[in-house]
């Protein structure tokens, strides 16, 4: 990482130092319901550039017209929402940090998926680390955590993304029980820059082809709605929306549904870019390869890392059904580099999700911040994270 910053804040960094920032952070937007890291990723100008431009050379691809009607196959029948736009709103390129050929750090695809992740809340993070950073005189700069762009830029690039041509009164944000989201906090936040609320999707209301909410006992209209809800979510705990998705309603979305099924990793095999390792649908394999170990298995349509098989073995590929191995990815294993040094020397893993938006009223999509992840398990969830420091969400920024 930056070879300046980074053993400056190793040096400064204590306990109480960090419990000072997040004492800053919940009494913006109450406890989080899941760990952060207790550093931001401290990015250097070639590897934030590099991240920005893979991702928007890879959603370049995602865009050519032959492609995107490859990809629309995905879609499926029952859930094929009327009013698809051209490109989506909000999409999300997920890198690991690697070792490239020349000894630098580089990013390699592990996933990709064009809905929503937390724009509003890692805006707030980068504030807060910065205001951090600047108590201590020999890490004092002008930290920011937006793309080639100033804050009120970036603001306004979420503002028109996020809300639209409307009234943030007649935008939602909808989500299946809001308040219970491990993501909450991301909600608050944008309720707090947006003027948008959370509103559970039980909670609309269907009347013709319009949706109401209630706001304070007022039935207000629905005009927008940024869209949150995972299906895998609504359907495990068998929520059914006051709408069929092919219902013809009078709304626009952030991002529309059918996008969370076009640009996914079912994209993955469709894609020809050095940061994309090479996949390929587990229906395509006549035979599989002699060592799995190289690999991983990957649901499709699983979010948040659910169903992911690290160690692959050929017992582990066939618990997956012949007539679901289409749903099912084989991807060539990534190799982490240890890209974070800890103040006791050891490393840390790190994926950097590259959030890019477009307003409706935009022809591109636009790279506007790093999410970042760390890790010392397997994998970067919660449960290959147990008990350990220094893994958990964060945010890259950099000196602008």
């Amino acid at each position: 990482m930056d070879p300046r910053y980074r053993p400056l804040y190793n040096r400064i960094y204590s306990e109480g130092f960090f419990q000072k920032f997040m004492g800053s952070l919940v009494q913006e937007l109450g406890e989080f319901p899941f760990r952060v890291a207790e550093t931001p990723l401290l990015l250097t100008p070639e590897l934030r550039d590099w991240l920005a431009r893979s991702a928007t050379e890879i959603v370049g691809q995602l865009s050519q017209p032959e492609r995107l009607e490859k990809l629309k196959r995905a879609i499926p029948r029952e859930r094929d929402v009327p009013g698809m736009d051209p490109l989506p709103n909000c999409v999300q390129v997920d890198f690991a940090l690697v070792q490239g050929p020349s000894g630098r750090l580089e990013g390699r695809v592990v996933e990709l998926q064009a809905f929503p992740s937390l724009y509003a809340l890692m805006s707030m993070m980068a504030e807060a680390w910065g205001r951090a950073l600047n108590e201590v005189p020999e890490l004092r700069a002008d930290w920011t955590c937006f793309i080639h762009q100033d804050r009120a830029q970036a603001m306004e690039l979420m503002r028109r993304t996020i809300v639209g041509d409307c009234d943030p009164e007649s935008v939602v944000l909808v989500d299946f029980e809001p308040e219970n989201q491990k993501t909450s906090p991301d909600f608050w936040a944008t309720q707090k820059m947006f003027g948008v609320d959370p509103v559970c999707v039980t909670k609309l209301v269907k009347r013709g082809r319009r949706l109401f909410r209630d706001k304070g006992g007022k039935e207000v209209p629905v005009h927008r709605i940024y869209n949150r809800m995972v299906f895998d979510e609504l359907d495990v705990k068998g929520v059914k929306p006051p709408f069929d998705w092919r219902d013809d309603l009078d709304i626009s979305w952030c991002s529309h549904p059918n996008w969370y099924w076009v640009w996914s990793k079912y994209a993955l095999p469709f894609l020809d870019h050095p940061a994309i390792p090479r996949a390929r649908f587990l229906s395509d394999f006549q035979e599989l390869p002699e060592d799995l170990s190289r690999y991983v298995l990957k649901p499709l349509f699983s979010f948040a890392g659910a169903g992911v098989v690290i160690d692959v073995t050929r017992e582990a590929v066939d618990q997956v059904p012949a007539e679901q191995r289409g749903g099912w990815v084989l991807q060539e294993k990534i190799e982490y580099a240890p890209a974070i040094s800890m103040p006791d020397g050891n490393g840390v893993k790190v994926e950097v999700r590259m959030m890019l938006l477009r307003p409706p009223d935009a022809r591109e999509l636009k790279p506007i911040l790093p999410l970042v992840r760390l890790s010392r398990g397997k994998m970067l969830g919660v449960d290959f994270n147990k008990n350990l420091t220094w893994v958990g969400g964060t945010v890259g920024i950099f000196p602008g």
